[in-house]
């Protein structure tokens, strides 16, 4: 796997480039500027991006919207985005349309290193993963819209441990339920969010972001 980083801060981008060295990744190039960023992928074609929302030189959305540059002309590279808060509107931008091979992370996530190595390897896989308080942030401020007042508590559980990347059986165990249990419940989450079968899209993560562009719209339109 090559990969590049792209973090305006040196103590992180140092200690990312490290600890994926010592996992056996090749990290092609590790940079603090997103237009460099673009560069280097034009010139080294990684296999995975992680990038920093926030970079120079305004320190305000550079990052993604180079990530979302990378999503439209080199759809193949998974993607990593690294963030200090919950950014709502980011995070949908970012998850809407192709959602495989995609990531948005806090950056305190990067701190357990199995973890975050997981991550890697699953996105890069063509996982999708969500930050579990990303998830929980955004399910509560949209709670009450789009059917996600319809779900029963225990199908909101299911639907925050979807967006984290957990397979029914990962699901299971850690909600202490049968798998049968679990597909009733993504079964029942689908037909409320009526999200239909579709071999191009991403049920799972469409049951999330269904109701989170939503809100996202009615945001800008205020």
């Amino acid at each position: 796997m090559r990969v590049i980083i792209a973090e305006d801060s040196v103590l992180l981008r140092e200690g990312l480039v490290r600890l994926l060295h010592h996992a056996g990744v090749d990290v092609a190039a590790a940079v603090g500027d997103a237009q460099v960023l673009l560069a280097a992928v034009e010139r080294e074609r990684p296999d995975l991006v992680i990038v920093d929302v926030r970079m120079p030189p305004t320190h305000t959305d550079e990052g993604i919207r180079a990530a979302l540059q990378l999503r439209q002309e080199h759809p193949g590279i998974a993607i990593i985005v690294l963030s200090q808060y919950v950014e709502e509107r980011y995070a949908v931008d970012l998850l809407t349309g192709e959602t495989r091979g995609v990531a948005y992370l806090l950056k305190d996530r990067v701190a357990d290193v199995d973890e975050f190595l997981d991550t890697v390897q699953a996105v890069a896989a063509g996982g999708t993963v969500l930050d579990p308080e990303v998830v929980s942030q955004l399910l509560t401020r949209q709670a009450g819209r789009d059917g996600v007042e319809q779900l029963t508590i225990r199908e909101r559980e299911v639907l925050g441990l979807m967006a984290e990347g957990r397979s029914n059986a990962g699901i299971a165990a850690a909600l202490h339920l049968s798998d049968s249990a679990v597909s009733k419940h993504i079964n029942a989450i689908f037909t409320t969010l009526d999200i239909p079968p579709a071999s191009t899209d991403n049920r799972r993560v469409l049951a999330v972001l269904r109701h989170l562009s939503a809100g996202a719209i009615r945001k800008d339109a205020r």
